[in-house]
């Protein structure tokens, strides 16, 4: 008897255009900065808000709104998300002053955070276990372009247009993928259950506390100003969390996962990669602009040899799991990437364009290889009624590993910087590449410097991103098992089965 929606590769297309809306955004704003801050007169501090407010409430509300999803419909809430995302975006717009951009930027993220885990978890619930890896690959594929094309985008429609651009572009992806959802995507959701207000609350202030520390550590310290109470909150309100999923007799997240290998090694694997992938894009493209001299849109096709080999290791990672298993495809990939971070590491001023491209052809091939495998081996383990709040669980950890990360590269790189600066450098020229070439007035002599600096610290930076990545591999193979394929099994469907909630 067939089972499977029969339009479920449809339903993949509206999740892979509710993914990519929030990717590009958030890609193509880093190419934006530099024009949005100077329009806007924006401080360094103002700039840094508008980036990491939407990471701060999104982070914080993934475990709530995948609650949500799983108790009042996933296509419900994901369709909530981009409708609340899309005015969002459309409002920001109209932004005149910083402070408005980041209000927008605040109500994108609690958009964000309820179409994120509805994507994952109505997909594992619309496809069964034979169909899942190639619907995962595609989905992959799509943000992996999403992340690659965004600055391309980013550059061609700041060039013909204005900031403000960056932001609309999200209005007809919303406007397209709220009516395919409503057209063609099924409703899904858990047994009812009562609330756990208590648990949504402990865990959207810690997670927010958190991902607040972590960003504040380049400047502040681990417990420097108000690091100390923004820590502690964050300790007490996660740690209380965990004891209250424990006692709670309905509780909200299921931690009974984390017993499971293959979920709790993939999860804790993707965030290690996460922390050493976090500031990659966002350092290769300061080099590829301030080092290499190149405009925004020709730093944008620079990336295209990690999106070649990205989509063409997605296609591959599929066959070659189904062969060897997950785990090792998952390990291949991660240490192809540390290869690709090791490369990096010997880049300087005078290296140029090459020796990026084949790192970043390396990387492309590792990561898609490696994230599909691991998402769908740790997403495998995961309950149809709890589908939502078990890949919110791995999008919080995920996303708590790419905050740290990009905290830890960026302090790396701002403090590298300052210290490989020539002592008689102007103070303003040690803050950062933008500023030293900003003050710089045609001084050969500190552009150069400049450029060395900068290239010095970016190689250290890349050293703990390999150790990150390495640390990931090494773990994944430890704790995580393949799990051999049943096809005795697939007649007898539990009450649960993903095609009973997909109807």
């Amino acid at each position: 008897m067939e089972t499977r929606n029969p339009r479920r590769w449809w339903i993949l297309v509206v999740l892979c255009l509710s993914t990519l809306v929030l990717v590009v955004d958030n890609m193509a704003l880093t190419v934006a900065v530099p024009s949005m801050t100077e329009d806007l007169g924006a401080s360094a501090q103002d700039t840094q808000w508008i980036l990491d407010s939407y990471i701060l409430v999104f982070a914080g509300l993934l475990l709530t709104s995948g609650s949500l999803g799983d108790r009042f419909g996933r296509r419900k809430v994901m369709l909530i998300g981009l409708l609340l995302f899309g005015a969002a975006s459309l409002a920001a717009t109209f932004c005149t002053n910083p402070g408005e951009v980041i209000a927008a930027r605040v109500a994108m993220g609690v958009g964000g955070a309820l179409i994120m885990p509805s994507t994952l978890s109505i997909l594992i619930t619309v496809f069964d276990k034979e169909e899942r890896p190639k619907a995962m690959a595609a989905w992959s594929s799509v943000s992996m372009l999403g992340l690659v094309g965004s600055p391309v985008l980013g550059g061609v429609l700041i060039d013909h247009f204005s900031w403000h651009s960056i932001f609309f572009i999200n209005v007809p992806v919303v406007v397209l993928a709220v009516l395919a959802g409503i057209t063609l995507m099924p409703e899904s959701k858990a047994p009812w259950q009562k609330a756990d207000p208590l648990g949504a609350v402990l865990s959207a202030a810690g997670m927010t506390a958190l991902v607040w520390w972590i960003i504040e550590l380049p400047e502040h310290g681990a417990f420097g100003g108000r690091s100390t109470v923004t820590l502690t909150v964050a300790v007490v309100s996660l740690v209380g969390f965990v004891i209250w999923q424990n006692v709670a007799s309905t509780p909200m997240v299921p931690l009974v996962l984390f017993k499971h290998r293959n979920f709790s090694g993939g999860s804790l694997s993707l965030a290690l990669v996460q922390i050493g992938n976090g500031g990659l894009l966002l350092v290769l493209t300061q080099y590829l602009q301030f080092v290499l001299g190149y405009s925004p849109i020709k730093a944008g096709l620079a990336f295209l040899p990690l999106a070649v080999t990205a989509l063409i290791g997605n296609a591959g990672g599929v066959k070659l799991a189904a062969k060897i298993g997950n785990r090792f495809v998952i390990l291949s990939g991660m240490l192809l990437m540390v290869a690709a971070f090791a490369l990096l590491t010997t880049v300087s001023a005078g290296t140029g364009f090459t020796v990026p491209a084949i790192a970043l052809s390396l990387f492309g091939l590792g990561a898609g290889l490696a994230m599909p495998a691991a998402v769908g081996a740790l997403m495998s383990t995961i309950p149809a009624d709890k589908a939502g709040v078990g890949s919110a669980l791995n999008d919080t950890i995920q996303q708590a590993g790419t905050a740290l990360g990009i905290a830890i590269l960026g302090s790396l790189l701002s403090s590298g910087f300052a210290r490989e600066m020539p002592s008689g450098a102007p103070e303003q020229a040690k803050d950062s590449i933008a500023d030293a070439l900003a003050v710089a007035h045609g001084d050969t002599g500190l552009v150069h410097a400049a450029r060395e600096a900068f290239t010095d610290s970016m190689s250290t930076a890349f050293v703990v991103s390999a150790i990150g990545v390495l640390a990931a591999a090494i773990l994944a193979t430890l704790v995580m098992r393949d799990i051999k394929p049943e096809p005795t099994a697939a007649p007898a469907e539990s009450p649960n089965s993903p095609s009973d909630l997909a109807v």
